[in-house]
């Protein structure tokens, strides 16, 4: 018989693995992947399971902190699911994600020595995002604090956000760090409104209840405020009532709208949103650009981080007046528009209708003539006749979701040949799976690090590649 298994550990977290999660390390010296810890710190965990290899392992509990650690400001941290690296001091969060980029450059893509900048911070580590959501739910979260009281406590609905796992419970949210007044106002009147008028709240195993999201859009370089509230069904006297409550005690909103929602999910892209008052729409300001923004919009959810990323692509990209630029997963528009009295024509292309149309929109709104948009997958649209109608490229400037370029997308560019590629990602995995596929054609040039997001594990690189000579 081999050795039983040990279901229980300690451990000493010597690194960052992917995804946030942190690599722990046995007496032994058996190597473990920790959900739930920090870098330096002594941790009991128990063993889940077994991952490519390596066994998945949670916290039980700490034996040492980490010498990095920080006391949370946040009332909700550890229940929301939001925010896990908030008791990271900042400057080393920032250290952990710089290093991540490496380690995919190095690991993945193979590249030793990658010029990488030193990472850019968010000038902003609270009231940082232009979007959230927030779910209604008839069954609160309870905390493990809660929980250990013994006493009886009412399930009564609540606010807030879903706690990993748990689509059908809501960790009722007081205060909310991520975005500035009055959107916690905003929150908290709506949750008491509801209770006033006996408003149900939305029961993600029943499917069924009154009220079900609230949507806050609050723009960084300009005043406009949008709220928006999805309910669950449609009742025009509730529904007034609601709109009623939120335009007479928040003067600031400019957008206020609602949206009926009868699936069994809580997507957005799919439901018709109704003005009740305001625009249907709000406007942003990166720049000398200005962008209209609806409720189901793509945008960069750091308005203050989104400015320094364009302003580095525009240093990057390095142009002169003359250059044919594709805006490949273009969104909107936003980057492609941002440059395009940099050079000379601006070729955008993204899957969703919707947000070509948006695109077109903010070209008009920036009475721009030099720019055409194309709604396809961009695997489908970029063939050589497409690169022969529309003008061969100087300049690629891909933007694709966290799963990367697709296969056909990468053979792409490396048959165009581009002067310059800069591939932005939120993804340095993925993104150096790309580079990887591409080191026969193209040579890295300099990648910089962004946090978009933080105290989360996300990062977003930057990378400028130029054609091998």
């Amino acid at each position: 018989m081999g050795r039983p298994v040990k279901t229980r550990q300690q451990v000493i977290i010597v690194d960052i693995a992917d995804e946030g999660r942190t690599i722990g390390k046995t007496p032994e010296g058996e190597i473990l992947l920790v959900e739930g810890a920090l870098p330096g710190a002594v941790v009991d965990v128990q063993i889940l399971r077994k991952r490519k290899g390596m066994s998945m392992a949670r916290v039980i509990r700490q034996v040492s902190p980490s010498p990095w650690e920080v006391r949370p400001f946040c009332e909700h941290f550890g229940n929301c699911g939001g925010c896990k690296w908030q008791h990271l001091d900042y400057k080393h969060q920032l250290e952990f994600k710089e290093k991540s980029v490496r380690e995919s450059l190095r690991r993945i893509a193979k590249i030793e020595n990658a010029q990488v900048r030193p990472i850019m911070g968010s000038e902003h580590t609270r009231h940082f995002r232009n979007k959230l959501e927030y779910s209604f739910a008839r069954h609160r979260w309870k905390t493990p604090e809660e929980i250990r009281s013994g006493e009886k406590l009412e399930s009564t609905g609540a606010v807030g956000f879903h706690p990993p796992g748990f689509y059908d419970k809501v960790v009722d949210i007081h205060w909310c760090h991520l975005q500035d007044e009055p959107t916690n106002a905003i929150r908290n009147g709506l949750r008491d409104l509801a209770r006033q008028h006996d408003f149900t709240f939305y029961d993600f195993i029943a499917q069924q209840g009154f009220l079900r999201g609230i949507l806050v859009r609050k723009a960084a370089f300009t005043p406009d405020l949008m709220v928006a509230v999805i309910v669950g069904y449609d009742d025009q006297d509730a529904i007034a009532t609601v709109m009623e409550y939120l335009i007479s005690h928040f003067p600031e909103i400019t957008s206020c709208q609602y949206a009926v929602n009868t699936k069994r999910n809580d997507a957005l892209h799919d439901l018709e949103f109704i003005t009740y008052a305001g625009l249907p729409f709000l406007h942003e300001r990166l720049g000398s650009r200005t962008y209209r923004i609806g409720p189901k919009s793509f945008f960069q959810t750091n308005s203050y981080q989104a400015l320094r990323m364009f302003e580095t692509i525009a240093s990057l990209a390095d142009l002169n007046g003359t250059e044919n630029v594709y805006d490949l997963y273009c969104g909107t528009g936003s980057i492609g528009l941002y440059l395009a009295d940099q050079c000379r024509h601006v070729v955008g292309i993204e899957v969703i209708p919707e947000a070509i149309d948006e695109a077109r929109m903010n070209q008009e709104i920036n009475q721009i003539a030099s720019a055409d948009f194309f709604a396809g997958d961009v695997k489908d649209v970029l063939t050589d006749a497409f690169a022969e109608k529309y003008g061969r490229p100087d300049l690629i400037i891909v933007d694709p979701p966290r799963a990367g370029l697709h296969d056909q997308v990468i053979q792409f560019l490396n048959a165009i040949k581009a002067p310059k590629v800069i591939y932005v990602s939120c993804n340095p995995a993925t993104q150096a799976r790309d580079l990887g596929k591409m080191r026969e054609v193209y040579q890295d040039i300099s990648h910089q690090p962004m946090d978009m997001f933080p105290h989360t594990h996300h990062i977003e690189n930057i990378t400028l590649l130029t054609l091998k000579a």
